[in-house]
Protein backbone atom coordinates (compact mmCIF):
# COMPACT_ATOMS: atom_id res chain seq x y z
CA UNK A 1 0.00 0.00 0.00
CA UNK A 2 3.18 2.32 0.99
CA UNK A 3 4.77 1.48 -2.56
CA UNK A 4 1.48 2.23 -4.45
CA UNK A 5 1.39 5.72 -2.62
CA UNK A 6 4.87 6.46 -3.36
CA UNK A 7 4.82 5.64 -6.95
CA UNK A 8 1.70 7.79 -7.35
CA UNK A 9 3.29 10.50 -5.86
CA UNK A 10 6.44 10.13 -8.05
CA UNK A 11 4.24 10.49 -11.00
CA UNK A 12 2.46 13.62 -9.72
CA UNK A 13 5.90 15.17 -9.46
CA UNK A 14 7.11 14.16 -12.40
CA UNK A 15 3.36 15.13 -14.59
CA UNK A 16 4.08 18.69 -12.42
CA UNK A 17 7.58 19.07 -14.07
CA UNK A 18 7.05 18.11 -17.53
CA UNK A 19 3.53 20.95 -17.26
CA UNK A 20 6.42 24.06 -15.80
CA UNK A 21 8.11 22.85 -18.30
CA UNK A 22 5.70 23.36 -21.36
CA UNK A 23 4.49 26.51 -19.34
CA UNK A 24 8.20 28.10 -19.36
CA UNK A 25 9.02 26.60 -23.57
CA UNK A 26 5.19 28.51 -24.25
CA UNK A 27 6.02 31.61 -21.92
CA UNK A 28 9.38 31.62 -23.70
CA UNK A 29 8.15 30.86 -27.38
CA UNK A 30 5.05 33.77 -27.55
CA UNK A 31 6.22 36.93 -29.32
CA UNK A 32 6.20 39.83 -27.52
CA UNK A 33 3.54 42.55 -29.51
CA UNK A 34 4.72 46.02 -29.25
CA UNK A 35 2.02 48.56 -28.99
CA UNK A 36 1.71 51.49 -31.45
CA UNK A 37 1.64 54.73 -29.52
CA UNK A 38 -2.02 54.86 -30.45
CA UNK A 39 -2.98 51.31 -28.62
CA UNK A 40 -0.90 52.58 -25.69
CA UNK A 41 -3.15 55.61 -25.38
CA UNK A 42 -5.98 53.63 -26.21
CA UNK A 43 -4.71 51.05 -23.29
CA UNK A 44 -5.28 53.83 -20.65
CA UNK A 45 -8.78 54.94 -21.21
CA UNK A 46 -11.82 54.61 -19.45
CA UNK A 47 -14.44 52.82 -20.82
CA UNK A 48 -18.03 51.76 -20.60
CA UNK A 49 -19.97 48.71 -21.29
CA UNK A 50 -22.44 48.26 -23.67
CA UNK A 51 -20.69 51.30 -26.01
CA UNK A 52 -22.97 50.43 -29.73
CA UNK A 53 -22.88 52.24 -32.93
CA UNK A 54 -25.08 53.04 -34.90
CA UNK A 55 -25.63 49.99 -38.22
CA UNK A 56 -23.70 50.35 -40.95
CA UNK A 57 -26.66 49.66 -42.89
CA UNK A 58 -28.98 52.29 -40.83
CA UNK A 59 -26.18 54.84 -41.58
CA UNK A 60 -26.02 54.08 -45.32
CA UNK A 61 -29.66 54.89 -45.11
CA UNK A 62 -29.62 57.99 -43.39
CA UNK A 63 -26.90 59.08 -45.98
CA UNK A 64 -29.09 58.75 -48.68
CA UNK A 65 -28.51 60.62 -52.32
CA UNK A 66 -31.20 58.52 -54.03
CA UNK A 67 -34.67 59.31 -52.47
CA UNK A 68 -33.31 63.56 -52.64
CA UNK A 69 -32.78 62.85 -56.39
CA UNK A 70 -36.06 60.92 -56.79
CA UNK A 71 -38.14 63.25 -54.88
CA UNK A 72 -36.76 66.43 -57.19
CA UNK A 73 -37.21 64.72 -60.18
CA UNK A 74 -41.28 64.09 -59.00
CA UNK A 75 -41.39 68.30 -57.85
CA UNK A 76 -40.21 68.96 -61.41
CA UNK A 77 -41.87 66.26 -63.72
CA UNK A 78 -44.62 65.01 -62.23
CA UNK A 79 -48.05 66.18 -63.75
CA UNK A 80 -50.93 66.56 -61.67
CA UNK A 81 -53.60 66.72 -64.65
CA UNK A 82 -52.31 63.29 -65.81
CA UNK A 83 -55.13 60.70 -64.30
CA UNK A 84 -53.08 57.82 -62.70
CA UNK A 85 -54.51 54.11 -62.37
CA UNK A 86 -54.76 53.74 -58.80
CA UNK A 87 -57.23 52.09 -56.42
CA UNK A 88 -58.25 55.07 -54.47
CA UNK A 89 -61.92 56.09 -53.79
CA UNK A 90 -62.30 59.78 -54.54
CA UNK A 91 -64.63 59.99 -51.85
CA UNK A 92 -62.62 58.56 -49.23
CA UNK A 93 -60.01 61.32 -50.39
CA UNK A 94 -62.25 63.68 -49.65
CA UNK A 95 -63.24 62.50 -46.00
CA UNK A 96 -59.44 62.02 -45.18
CA UNK A 97 -58.57 65.55 -47.11
CA UNK A 98 -61.11 67.11 -44.77
CA UNK A 99 -60.17 65.87 -41.44
CA UNK A 100 -56.79 67.08 -42.06
CA UNK A 101 -57.80 70.46 -43.06
CA UNK A 102 -59.76 70.78 -39.40
CA UNK A 103 -56.97 70.62 -37.94
CA UNK A 104 -54.28 72.21 -40.10
CA UNK A 105 -53.54 76.10 -40.61
CA UNK A 106 -52.89 74.86 -44.50
CA UNK A 107 -55.80 74.88 -46.76
CA UNK A 108 -56.16 71.74 -47.86
CA UNK A 109 -58.88 70.98 -50.22
CA UNK A 110 -59.49 68.12 -52.85
CA UNK A 111 -59.01 69.01 -56.40
CA UNK A 112 -58.25 66.74 -59.34
CA UNK A 113 -54.40 67.66 -59.64
CA UNK A 114 -53.95 66.59 -55.90
CA UNK A 115 -55.66 63.25 -56.01
CA UNK A 116 -53.85 62.84 -58.98
CA UNK A 117 -50.06 63.13 -57.26
CA UNK A 118 -50.78 61.01 -54.07
CA UNK A 119 -52.18 58.75 -56.28
CA UNK A 120 -48.80 58.58 -58.04
CA UNK A 121 -46.97 59.00 -55.06
CA UNK A 122 -49.09 55.50 -53.35
CA UNK A 123 -48.31 53.65 -56.72
CA UNK A 124 -44.87 54.74 -57.87
CA UNK A 125 -42.98 55.41 -54.59
CA UNK A 126 -44.41 53.31 -51.20
CA UNK A 127 -41.09 51.63 -51.07
CA UNK A 128 -39.49 55.27 -50.76
CA UNK A 129 -41.55 56.20 -48.03
CA UNK A 130 -40.99 53.58 -46.03
CA UNK A 131 -37.36 54.32 -46.00
CA UNK A 132 -38.51 58.07 -45.58
CA UNK A 133 -40.26 57.08 -42.49
CA UNK A 134 -37.71 55.89 -40.88
CA UNK A 135 -35.46 58.50 -41.32
CA UNK A 136 -37.72 61.09 -40.20
CA UNK A 137 -37.84 58.67 -36.99
CA UNK A 138 -34.44 60.11 -36.32
CA UNK A 139 -35.19 63.74 -36.95
CA UNK A 140 -38.84 64.43 -36.93
CA UNK A 141 -38.95 64.68 -33.15
CA UNK A 142 -35.85 67.77 -33.11
CA UNK A 143 -37.86 69.63 -36.02
CA UNK A 144 -41.12 69.66 -33.96
CA UNK A 145 -38.85 71.33 -30.98
CA UNK A 146 -37.78 74.17 -33.00
CA UNK A 147 -40.81 74.05 -35.07
CA UNK A 148 -42.81 74.99 -31.55
CA UNK A 149 -40.28 77.28 -30.56
CA UNK A 150 -40.47 79.51 -33.51
CA UNK A 151 -44.77 78.74 -33.53
CA UNK A 152 -44.29 77.20 -36.53
CA UNK A 153 -46.79 74.73 -38.03
CA UNK A 154 -46.10 71.08 -36.91
CA UNK A 155 -46.73 70.24 -40.72
CA UNK A 156 -44.04 71.93 -42.11
CA UNK A 157 -41.62 69.10 -40.84
CA UNK A 158 -42.77 67.55 -44.23
CA UNK A 159 -41.37 70.29 -45.89
CA UNK A 160 -38.05 68.98 -45.48
CA UNK A 161 -39.05 65.62 -46.83
CA UNK A 162 -39.76 67.28 -50.28
CA UNK A 163 -36.66 69.86 -50.18
CA UNK A 164 -33.60 67.37 -49.48
CA UNK A 165 -35.09 63.48 -48.66
CA UNK A 166 -33.69 64.50 -45.31
CA UNK A 167 -30.51 64.33 -46.78
CA UNK A 168 -28.32 66.75 -44.54
CA UNK A 169 -25.58 66.86 -47.41
CA UNK A 170 -27.79 66.93 -50.66
CA UNK A 171 -26.90 70.11 -52.78
CA UNK A 172 -29.42 70.71 -55.46
CA UNK A 173 -27.89 71.55 -59.56
CA UNK A 174 -27.81 75.24 -58.35
CA UNK A 175 -26.34 74.95 -55.27
CA UNK A 176 -28.86 74.87 -51.86
CA UNK A 177 -27.49 72.85 -49.75
CA UNK A 178 -29.12 70.86 -46.66
CA UNK A 179 -31.89 69.66 -44.90
CA UNK A 180 -33.83 72.50 -46.23
CA UNK A 181 -31.93 73.95 -48.94
CA UNK A 182 -30.41 77.25 -48.45
CA UNK A 183 -29.13 79.03 -50.90
CA UNK A 184 -25.55 80.75 -49.78
CA UNK A 185 -27.01 84.34 -49.45
CA UNK A 186 -30.31 82.83 -47.61
CA UNK A 187 -27.96 80.85 -45.13
CA UNK A 188 -25.29 84.39 -44.94
CA UNK A 189 -28.57 86.32 -43.81
CA UNK A 190 -29.49 83.91 -41.32
CA UNK A 191 -25.47 83.37 -39.74
CA UNK A 192 -24.88 80.35 -41.22
CA UNK A 193 -21.58 80.14 -41.64
CA UNK A 194 -19.84 78.25 -44.73
CA UNK A 195 -16.02 78.23 -45.10
CA UNK A 196 -13.54 76.17 -46.48
CA UNK A 197 -13.85 73.78 -43.51
CA UNK A 198 -17.21 74.67 -42.48
CA UNK A 199 -20.89 74.58 -44.26
CA UNK A 200 -23.41 75.18 -41.45
CA UNK A 201 -26.33 75.16 -43.67
CA UNK A 202 -25.38 71.12 -43.59
CA UNK A 203 -25.63 71.18 -39.41
CA UNK A 204 -29.28 69.43 -38.92
CA UNK A 205 -30.01 72.26 -35.69
CA UNK A 206 -28.40 75.12 -37.14
CA UNK A 207 -30.27 74.89 -40.08
CA UNK A 208 -33.48 74.07 -38.68
CA UNK A 209 -33.29 76.63 -36.45
CA UNK A 210 -32.67 79.37 -39.43
CA UNK A 211 -35.35 77.43 -41.64
CA UNK A 212 -37.71 78.43 -38.68
CA UNK A 213 -36.80 82.16 -38.60
CA UNK A 214 -36.93 82.03 -42.37
CA UNK A 215 -40.60 80.60 -42.25
CA UNK A 216 -41.56 83.01 -39.43
CA UNK A 217 -40.49 86.18 -41.91
CA UNK A 218 -42.56 85.14 -44.73
CA UNK A 219 -45.20 84.51 -42.68
CA UNK A 220 -45.12 88.18 -41.70
CA UNK A 221 -45.27 89.00 -45.19
CA UNK A 222 -47.83 86.93 -46.60
CA UNK A 223 -50.10 86.02 -43.54
CA UNK A 224 -50.88 82.75 -45.34
CA UNK A 225 -48.82 79.70 -45.34
CA UNK A 226 -49.97 78.39 -48.66
CA UNK A 227 -47.93 81.26 -49.96
CA UNK A 228 -45.02 80.92 -47.69
CA UNK A 229 -44.62 77.51 -48.63
CA UNK A 230 -44.77 78.89 -52.46
CA UNK A 231 -42.24 81.57 -51.23
CA UNK A 232 -39.93 79.27 -49.83
CA UNK A 233 -39.30 77.66 -53.48
CA UNK A 234 -39.74 80.56 -55.59
CA UNK A 235 -38.53 83.42 -53.42
CA UNK A 236 -41.22 86.16 -51.97
CA UNK A 237 -40.42 88.66 -55.06
CA UNK A 238 -41.94 85.71 -57.56
CA UNK A 239 -45.18 85.00 -55.90
CA UNK A 240 -46.01 89.06 -54.97
CA UNK A 241 -45.80 89.15 -59.19
CA UNK A 242 -48.34 85.92 -59.32
CA UNK A 243 -50.34 87.80 -57.10
CA UNK A 244 -50.03 90.99 -59.13
CA UNK A 245 -50.74 89.08 -62.19
CA UNK A 246 -53.85 87.10 -61.26
CA UNK A 247 -55.50 90.28 -60.21
CA UNK A 248 -54.69 90.30 -56.56
CA UNK A 249 -56.24 87.49 -55.51
CA UNK A 250 -54.50 85.78 -52.21
CA UNK A 251 -55.11 82.30 -52.32
CA UNK A 252 -52.40 79.66 -54.05
CA UNK A 253 -54.57 77.90 -55.77
CA UNK A 254 -56.07 81.10 -57.56
CA UNK A 255 -52.54 82.63 -58.66
CA UNK A 256 -50.97 79.09 -59.09
CA UNK A 257 -51.08 79.67 -63.01
CA UNK A 258 -48.50 82.61 -62.42
CA UNK A 259 -46.11 80.63 -60.89
CA UNK A 260 -42.91 78.88 -61.75
CA UNK A 261 -43.37 75.69 -63.21
CA UNK A 262 -41.62 74.29 -60.13
CA UNK A 263 -43.60 75.81 -57.54
CA UNK A 264 -47.00 74.72 -59.36
CA UNK A 265 -45.98 71.29 -58.28
CA UNK A 266 -44.23 72.26 -55.16
CA UNK A 267 -47.27 73.06 -52.96
CA UNK A 268 -49.57 70.08 -54.01
CA UNK A 269 -46.34 67.69 -53.59
CA UNK A 270 -46.11 69.12 -50.19
CA UNK A 271 -49.77 67.86 -49.43
CA UNK A 272 -49.38 64.87 -50.71
CA UNK A 273 -46.67 64.18 -48.67
CA UNK A 274 -48.70 65.17 -45.33
CA UNK A 275 -51.06 62.79 -46.44
CA UNK A 276 -48.93 59.90 -47.36
CA UNK A 277 -47.65 59.89 -43.82
CA UNK A 278 -50.64 60.50 -42.06
CA UNK A 279 -52.51 57.46 -44.29
CA UNK A 280 -49.63 55.13 -44.41
CA UNK A 281 -51.14 52.25 -42.69
CA UNK A 282 -54.35 52.00 -44.60
CA UNK A 283 -52.26 52.18 -47.22
CA UNK A 284 -50.22 49.52 -46.27
CA UNK A 285 -46.79 51.52 -45.57
CA UNK A 286 -44.83 50.76 -42.93
CA UNK A 287 -41.97 52.63 -42.19
CA UNK A 288 -38.72 51.08 -39.78
CA UNK A 289 -38.47 52.63 -36.74
CA UNK A 290 -34.95 53.98 -35.84
CA UNK A 291 -32.12 52.38 -34.22
CA UNK A 292 -31.75 56.25 -32.30
CA UNK A 293 -33.17 59.62 -32.26
CA UNK A 294 -31.16 62.98 -32.93
CA UNK A 295 -31.99 63.87 -29.04
CA UNK A 296 -29.87 60.37 -28.38
CA UNK A 297 -26.63 61.96 -29.84
CA UNK A 298 -24.62 64.60 -28.19
CA UNK A 299 -21.93 67.27 -28.81
CA UNK A 300 -18.42 68.01 -27.23
CA UNK A 301 -16.52 70.77 -28.04
CA UNK A 302 -13.38 70.09 -29.18
CA UNK A 303 -9.94 72.03 -28.40
CA UNK A 304 -7.74 70.64 -31.22
CA UNK A 305 -8.11 70.49 -34.56
CA UNK A 306 -8.45 67.06 -35.30
CA UNK A 307 -9.45 64.78 -38.40
CA UNK A 308 -12.51 62.27 -38.34
CA UNK A 309 -9.40 59.66 -38.97
CA UNK A 310 -7.73 60.29 -35.99
CA UNK A 311 -11.10 60.50 -33.84
CA UNK A 312 -12.34 57.08 -35.32
CA UNK A 313 -9.41 55.42 -34.77
CA UNK A 314 -9.94 56.49 -31.44
CA UNK A 315 -13.35 55.83 -30.29
CA UNK A 316 -13.93 53.19 -32.57
CA UNK A 317 -16.66 54.99 -34.33
CA UNK A 318 -16.36 54.76 -38.35
CA UNK A 319 -15.64 57.21 -40.46
CA UNK A 320 -19.07 56.94 -42.44
CA UNK A 321 -20.46 57.49 -39.03
CA UNK A 322 -18.80 60.45 -37.76
CA UNK A 323 -19.19 62.37 -41.39
CA UNK A 324 -23.09 61.90 -41.56
CA UNK A 325 -23.16 62.96 -37.55
CA UNK A 326 -21.28 65.88 -38.15
CA UNK A 327 -22.30 66.91 -41.95
CA UNK A 328 -21.22 70.38 -41.19
CA UNK A 329 -17.30 69.40 -41.64
CA UNK A 330 -16.72 69.65 -45.35
CA UNK A 331 -12.99 68.49 -45.15
CA UNK A 332 -13.74 65.54 -42.55
CA UNK A 333 -11.54 67.88 -40.53
CA UNK A 334 -12.82 69.73 -37.08
CA UNK A 335 -11.24 73.20 -36.81
CA UNK A 336 -10.12 74.61 -33.95
CA UNK A 337 -9.93 78.60 -33.64
CA UNK A 338 -10.41 80.68 -30.17
CA UNK A 339 -12.74 82.99 -31.67
CA UNK A 340 -15.02 80.67 -32.28
CA UNK A 341 -16.39 76.87 -30.65
CA UNK A 342 -16.51 73.86 -32.92
CA UNK A 343 -18.10 70.78 -31.41
CA UNK A 344 -17.61 66.89 -32.30
CA UNK A 345 -21.31 65.55 -32.25
CA UNK A 346 -21.05 61.09 -31.21
CA UNK A 347 -24.16 59.01 -30.25
CA UNK A 348 -24.46 59.97 -25.93
CA UNK A 349 -22.25 56.88 -24.47
CA UNK A 350 -19.50 57.55 -27.56
CA UNK A 351 -19.70 60.97 -25.59
CA UNK A 352 -18.73 59.70 -22.11
CA UNK A 353 -15.87 57.56 -23.27
CA UNK A 354 -14.50 61.00 -25.61
CA UNK A 355 -15.38 63.17 -22.25
CA UNK A 356 -13.62 60.80 -19.22
CA UNK A 357 -9.97 60.12 -21.63
CA UNK A 358 -10.13 64.07 -23.25
CA UNK A 359 -6.65 64.41 -21.76
CA UNK A 360 -5.09 61.15 -23.15
CA UNK A 361 -6.73 62.43 -26.92
CA UNK A 362 -5.34 65.86 -27.20
CA UNK A 363 -2.02 63.94 -26.10
CA UNK A 364 -2.36 61.73 -28.78
CA UNK A 365 -3.63 64.42 -31.24
CA UNK A 366 -0.39 66.72 -30.37
CA UNK A 367 2.29 63.89 -30.79
CA UNK A 368 0.79 63.18 -34.51
CA UNK A 369 0.92 66.67 -35.17
CA UNK A 370 4.62 66.57 -34.47
CA UNK A 371 5.38 64.17 -36.25
CA UNK A 372 4.14 65.82 -39.41
CA UNK A 373 6.32 67.70 -41.68
CA UNK A 374 7.13 71.23 -40.46
CA UNK A 375 8.88 74.36 -42.81
CA UNK A 376 12.03 74.13 -42.01
CA UNK A 377 12.25 77.91 -40.27
CA UNK A 378 9.78 76.47 -37.61
CA UNK A 379 12.11 73.34 -37.26
CA UNK A 380 14.92 75.84 -36.57
CA UNK A 381 12.77 77.74 -33.36
CA UNK A 382 12.24 74.44 -31.99
CA UNK A 383 15.87 73.70 -32.06
CA UNK A 384 16.84 76.98 -30.88
CA UNK A 385 14.60 76.34 -27.66
CA UNK A 386 15.60 73.10 -27.42
CA UNK A 387 19.09 73.92 -27.55
CA UNK A 388 18.51 76.83 -24.98
CA UNK A 389 17.35 74.07 -22.57
CA UNK A 390 20.11 72.14 -23.00
CA UNK A 391 22.37 75.42 -22.32
CA UNK A 392 19.93 76.07 -18.68
CA UNK A 393 20.81 72.19 -17.57
CA UNK A 394 24.56 73.47 -17.82
CA UNK A 395 24.18 76.55 -16.20
CA UNK A 396 24.29 78.55 -19.20
CA UNK A 397 21.69 81.04 -21.41
CA UNK A 398 21.40 82.63 -24.68
CA UNK A 399 21.19 86.35 -24.61
CA UNK A 400 19.61 88.02 -27.21
CA UNK A 401 21.14 91.64 -28.18
CA UNK A 402 20.12 94.22 -30.69
CA UNK A 403 22.37 95.99 -32.54
CA UNK A 404 22.11 98.92 -35.15
CA UNK A 405 23.95 99.27 -38.36
CA UNK A 406 23.99 102.29 -40.79
CA UNK A 407 24.13 101.20 -43.83
CA UNK A 408 26.96 102.94 -45.58
CA UNK A 409 27.75 103.42 -49.47
CA UNK A 410 28.28 100.10 -51.32
CA UNK A 411 26.73 97.96 -48.60
CA UNK A 412 24.68 95.27 -49.47
CA UNK A 413 22.30 92.78 -47.50
CA UNK A 414 24.84 89.55 -48.12
CA UNK A 415 27.96 91.55 -46.66
CA UNK A 416 26.09 92.92 -43.64
CA UNK A 417 24.72 89.28 -42.95
CA UNK A 418 28.26 87.56 -43.44
CA UNK A 419 29.82 90.20 -40.94
CA UNK A 420 27.12 89.82 -38.19
CA UNK A 421 26.92 86.27 -38.86
CA UNK A 422 23.32 86.38 -39.53
CA UNK A 423 21.17 85.41 -42.98
CA UNK A 424 19.72 87.82 -45.03
CA UNK A 425 15.58 86.39 -44.13
CA UNK A 426 16.79 87.26 -40.45
CA UNK A 427 18.00 90.76 -41.74
CA UNK A 428 14.72 90.96 -43.48
CA UNK A 429 12.36 89.79 -41.17
CA UNK A 430 13.89 91.92 -38.24
CA UNK A 431 13.34 95.38 -40.32
CA UNK A 432 10.29 94.06 -42.28
CA UNK A 433 12.20 94.17 -45.73
CA UNK A 434 10.03 92.95 -48.44
CA UNK A 435 13.36 93.25 -51.42
CA UNK A 436 16.84 93.62 -51.41
CA UNK A 437 16.90 97.25 -51.85
CA UNK A 438 18.73 99.38 -48.47
CA UNK A 439 19.82 102.94 -48.95
CA UNK A 440 22.64 104.64 -47.47
CA UNK A 441 22.10 106.07 -44.43
CA UNK A 442 19.11 103.65 -43.15
CA UNK A 443 19.89 102.12 -40.10
CA UNK A 444 19.02 98.35 -40.11
CA UNK A 445 18.39 96.29 -36.54
CA UNK A 446 20.57 93.21 -36.16
CA UNK A 447 20.32 90.99 -33.51
CA UNK A 448 22.86 89.19 -31.76
CA UNK A 449 23.46 85.94 -29.46
CA UNK A 450 26.00 85.43 -26.61
CA UNK A 451 26.11 82.49 -24.10
CA UNK A 452 26.78 83.57 -20.70
CA UNK A 453 26.94 81.88 -17.41
CA UNK A 454 23.96 81.58 -15.11
CA UNK A 455 24.45 82.95 -11.77
CA UNK A 456 22.85 80.30 -9.37
CA UNK A 457 20.89 82.10 -6.27
CA UNK A 458 22.00 80.07 -3.93
CA UNK A 459 24.91 80.59 -4.23
CA UNK A 460 25.13 84.45 -4.49
CA UNK A 461 23.19 84.46 -1.20
CA UNK A 462 25.30 82.12 0.52
CA UNK A 463 28.18 83.90 -0.74
CA UNK A 464 27.25 87.16 0.49
CA UNK A 465 26.34 85.59 3.97
CA UNK A 466 29.63 84.46 4.10
CA UNK A 467 30.93 87.80 3.84
CA UNK A 468 29.20 89.09 6.95
CA UNK A 469 30.01 85.96 9.20
CA UNK A 470 33.42 86.00 8.78
CA UNK A 471 33.87 89.58 8.20
CA UNK A 472 35.37 89.68 12.01
CA UNK A 473 37.96 87.81 11.44
CA UNK A 474 39.20 88.60 8.24
CA UNK A 475 41.59 91.80 7.48
CA UNK A 476 40.78 94.53 5.35
CA UNK A 477 42.52 93.37 2.42
CA UNK A 478 40.31 90.17 2.50
CA UNK A 479 37.53 92.00 2.93
CA UNK A 480 37.95 94.37 0.13
CA UNK A 481 38.86 91.27 -1.71
CA UNK A 482 35.59 89.61 -0.76
CA UNK A 483 33.62 92.88 -1.39
CA UNK A 484 35.39 92.66 -4.84
CA UNK A 485 33.87 89.21 -5.45
CA UNK A 486 30.23 89.95 -4.49
CA UNK A 487 31.08 93.29 -6.95
CA UNK A 488 32.02 91.45 -9.90
CA UNK A 489 28.89 88.24 -9.47
CA UNK A 490 26.16 91.12 -9.47
CA UNK A 491 27.83 92.98 -12.49
CA UNK A 492 27.52 89.64 -14.07
CA UNK A 493 24.19 89.82 -12.93
CA UNK A 494 23.22 92.96 -14.29
CA UNK A 495 24.20 91.96 -17.81
CA UNK A 496 21.75 89.41 -18.20
CA UNK A 497 19.28 91.82 -16.08
CA UNK A 498 16.41 92.01 -19.18
CA UNK A 499 16.87 88.08 -20.32
CA UNK A 500 16.06 86.62 -16.54
CA UNK A 501 14.18 89.21 -14.47
CA UNK A 502 13.91 87.10 -11.89
CA UNK A 503 17.55 87.03 -11.11
CA UNK A 504 17.34 90.78 -10.62
CA UNK A 505 15.18 90.15 -7.25
CA UNK A 506 18.07 88.08 -5.76
CA UNK A 507 20.75 90.33 -6.42
CA UNK A 508 18.67 92.95 -4.95
CA UNK A 509 18.22 90.56 -1.65
CA UNK A 510 21.73 90.10 -2.22
CA UNK A 511 22.54 93.72 -1.42
CA UNK A 512 20.44 94.45 1.02
CA UNK A 513 22.46 91.54 2.98
CA UNK A 514 25.67 93.53 2.39
CA UNK A 515 27.36 96.26 4.81
CA UNK A 516 26.64 99.88 3.94
CA UNK A 517 29.77 100.45 2.02
CA UNK A 518 29.66 97.28 -0.31
CA UNK A 519 25.98 98.59 -0.88
CA UNK A 520 26.78 102.01 -2.40
CA UNK A 521 29.56 100.15 -4.23
CA UNK A 522 27.12 97.55 -5.97
CA UNK A 523 24.03 99.96 -6.14
CA UNK A 524 26.71 102.12 -8.04
CA UNK A 525 27.97 99.03 -10.55
CA UNK A 526 24.05 98.78 -11.38
CA UNK A 527 23.22 102.03 -11.94
CA UNK A 528 26.24 102.43 -14.48
CA UNK A 529 25.30 99.44 -16.56
CA UNK A 530 21.84 100.59 -16.61
CA UNK A 531 22.63 104.45 -18.20
CA UNK A 532 25.13 102.67 -20.36
CA UNK A 533 21.41 100.83 -21.43
CA UNK A 534 19.88 103.51 -21.67
CA UNK A 535 22.29 105.45 -23.51
CA UNK A 536 22.50 103.01 -26.10
CA UNK A 537 18.50 102.61 -26.55
CA UNK A 538 18.54 106.58 -26.86
CA UNK A 539 20.94 106.47 -29.65
CA UNK A 540 18.72 103.94 -31.46
CA UNK A 541 15.88 105.81 -30.56
CA UNK A 542 17.56 109.02 -32.67
CA UNK A 543 18.64 109.67 -36.44
CA UNK A 544 21.03 112.31 -37.66
CA UNK A 545 20.05 113.87 -40.57
CA UNK A 546 22.10 113.31 -43.62
CA UNK A 547 22.87 115.05 -46.77
CA UNK A 548 19.97 114.85 -49.10
CA UNK A 549 17.69 113.49 -46.46
CA UNK A 550 13.96 114.60 -46.64
CA UNK A 551 11.17 113.82 -43.87
CA UNK A 552 9.97 111.69 -46.45
CA UNK A 553 12.85 109.25 -47.19
CA UNK A 554 13.48 109.51 -43.15
CA UNK A 555 10.29 107.84 -42.49
CA UNK A 556 10.95 105.61 -45.44
CA UNK A 557 13.31 103.78 -43.76
CA UNK A 558 11.97 103.16 -40.28
CA UNK A 559 8.60 101.49 -40.79
CA UNK A 560 5.76 102.27 -39.64
CA UNK A 561 7.05 105.81 -38.93
CA UNK A 562 5.43 108.43 -40.82
CA UNK A 563 6.20 111.90 -41.92
CA UNK A 564 3.21 113.67 -39.79
CA UNK A 565 5.15 111.21 -36.77
CA UNK A 566 8.36 112.56 -37.30
CA UNK A 567 6.70 116.29 -37.06
CA UNK A 568 5.01 116.00 -34.13
CA UNK A 569 8.08 114.27 -32.02
CA UNK A 570 10.14 117.12 -33.05
CA UNK A 571 7.68 119.18 -33.17
CA UNK A 572 8.53 120.44 -36.75
CA UNK A 573 6.38 122.84 -38.44
CA UNK A 574 7.54 123.25 -42.03
CA UNK A 575 9.28 120.72 -43.78
CA UNK A 576 12.58 121.85 -43.72
CA UNK A 577 15.33 120.15 -42.30
CA UNK A 578 19.41 120.10 -41.96
CA UNK A 579 22.28 117.84 -41.96
CA UNK A 580 23.43 117.02 -38.59
CA UNK A 581 20.08 117.34 -36.78
CA UNK A 582 18.97 114.68 -34.65
CA UNK A 583 15.42 113.63 -34.85
CA UNK A 584 13.66 110.89 -32.82
CA UNK A 585 12.61 108.09 -34.82
CA UNK A 586 10.30 106.67 -31.94
CA UNK A 587 7.17 107.38 -29.80
CA UNK A 588 8.34 106.06 -26.87
CA UNK A 589 9.09 108.50 -24.29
Amino acid sequence: MNKKRTLSFIFALISFAAFAQESAEAEISTPQIKLSYLDSVKSTFIRYENLACIDSLWMKELANQDLFEAMQEDIEKINPDEDVDYNLSSKDLKERLAKLDAVSPFHIEYSKGLENIIKSYLKNRPRSFERLMAISDYYFPMFEEYLSKYNVPMEIKYLAVIESALNPKAKSRVGATGLWQFMYPTGKQFNLEVNSYVDERCDPLKATEAACQYLSSLYNIFGDWDLVLASYNAGPGNVTKAIRRSGSYKNYWNIRRNLPKETQGYVPAFLATMYVYEYAKEHGINGKKAPMTYFETDTVMVKRQMSFKQIASLVDVPVSQLQFLNPIYKLDVIPYTPEKAHYLRLPKDKIGLFTANEKAIYAYIDYEADQREKPYFVKEREEAIASSKELAKDGKKIITASKTYTVKRGDNLGEISNKYGVSVAEIKRWNGLRGNMIQVGQRLKIQTEKIVDIPVKEEAVAEVKDVKKDKAKQKPADTLKTDKTAIAANTAKTEIEEAAPAEDAVAENAVAETEPNTQEIVAAAINKEKRAREASYEAERMYIVQKGDSLFSIARKHPGVTVENLKRWNKIEGESIKPGMKLKVSSIN
